[in-house]
């Protein structure tokens, strides 16, 4: 699948450059505009350090190739540039303004671009037989009826657009991940409230705009998607920040002596399989990370430390203490208090848990278990957790923990 979409869009761009060479490029200077609106785009694109990146790092880019693709008009006047002129100016912009970054040796990555590519793509080819439709040679020049149709004809590409950006991006994280493509899909789809409307209506206001207001329009209607962007970099930071902050605090335990060196990490690995296959969202798998990650934070509160951390071999009112007084060492560390719930009721009978409290809570006693019996530990240790399914861990949970094993070699 990967090689297929990157393939075909390479292929795409590739002949729109040769066809644009052959044929001259219609409209220079408007072609020059938009080549350089979407090589800022590009070239301030956002780069967080958080591994799951953003679905869109450069929507200044993404809404100016969106406007290109749906320009009909330049102050009135027809354009003459066709679906493969669009492309090509796409892709030689992304280029241009992704080379300082990948002179750093950060460069954009082929989903990305093979994204921007079959999306623009897509969006042209929908909307070349509607503005012929329109165009005042097939019907009324003037007249509020003809402007009205054309911006809900422009809106409705927005939407389909949207929708095929957010099938494809799914796809291609289902080729890349194995994850389940519902969930995925549910997710772009669910971002397409966020920065994603705001490159649609972007896109849909700039090529609008310079049908009647000419080129003076790209600065007026990008400047505040650019001042938006900005906001998000800075977001980004503070995202970055808090995850720093609490990978820092699931290791005090370890520095400490309460817990063995990564088991924490292997928890929340495993926690964030587990719910993937589930089919959690992209915001309850963070939420499950960081509870993952900070679930046995409340042994920094003990006097006695339990032997080698391991809280899945005490009793249930033990088990509790330790993880009330970890919800509350969350809280008061300005963690997020879904996190702290989680933290909190890891302990609890699962009919009475949240699902990521049942995934973190079979996670962390897998990993306990396999660390105290060695190396026939694995098998044993599915064996305790379906043996306890009655009260303490859900069976669903426990099942899907042992169809994460054998995918990744870990289990039978």
């Amino acid at each position: 699948m990967l090689v297929a979409v990157h393939t075909a869009a390479g292929a795409l761009a590739l002949f729109a450059l040769a066809a644009t060479l052959r044929a001259g490029v219609a409209d220079r200077g408007t072609a020059f505009a938009f080549g350089l609106l979407i090589a800022l785009g590009e070239f301030t694109r956002w780069r967080a350090d958080d591994p799951r990146p953003a679905r869109e790092p450069a929507p200044l880019g993404a809404a100016g190739a969106l406007a290109y693709a749906l320009l009909g008009e330049v102050g009135g006047r027809p354009t003459g540039h066709g679906v493969l002129q669009v492309v090509a100016i796409v892709f030689a912009a992304t280029l241009a303004g992704a080379a300082p970054h990948v002179a750093r040796g950060a460069a954009p990555a082929p989903d990305h671009v093979a994204r921007r590519v079959l999306g623009v793509a897509f969006a042209a080819v929908c909307f070349q037989p509607l503005h012929a439709a329109l165009h005042p040679e097939h019907g009324p020049e003037h007249g509020p009826g003809r402007g009205a149709y054309y911006a809900l004809g422009v809106v409705v590409v927005v939407a389909l657009s949207a929708l095929w950006d957010a099938v494809l991006a799914a796809a291609l994280a289902r080729a890349r991940t194995d994850w389940p493509f519902g969930p995925l899909l549910r997710d772009e789809l669910r971002a397409l409230t966020g920065i994603g409307s705001a490159v649609g209506a972007t896109g849909a206001v700039i090529a609008l705009g310079v049908a009647v207001a000419a080129l003076w329009a790209l600065p007026v209607f990008s400047l505040p998607l650019l001042l938006t962007q900005l906001a998000f970099r800075r977001y980004a930071a503070a995202r970055t920040t808090y995850r720093q902050t609490i990978t820092s605090l699931a290791r005090a335990t370890e520095i400490a002596g309460y817990t063995p060196p990564g088991h924490a990490r292997r928890v929340a690995v495993l926690s964030r399989a587990v719910g993937r296959e589930l089919g959690l969202t992209r915001r309850e798998l963070t939420v499950l990370e960081y509870a993952a990650l900070m679930h046995d934070i409340g042994q920094l509160s003990l006097v006695d430390p339990v032997p080698s951390g391991a809280t899945a071999f005490l009793g249930a009112e033990q088990q509790r203490r330790i993880a009330l007084l970890g919800g509350a060492v969350v809280r008061q560390t300005g963690g997020a208090a879904e996190v702290a719930l989680v933290v909190e009721q890891q302990a609890e009978p699962y009919r009475d848990q949240p699902l990521a409290a049942r995934i973190v809570r079979a996670a962390n006693a897998y990993d306990e278990i396999v660390r105290a019996e060695g190396p026939a530990g694995a098998l044993t240790a599915l064996e305790r957790l379906r043996l306890a399914t009655g009260r303490d861990y859900q069976p669903e949970v426990v099942e899907c923990l042992a169809r994460v094993l054998a995918k990744e070699g870990g289990g039978p």
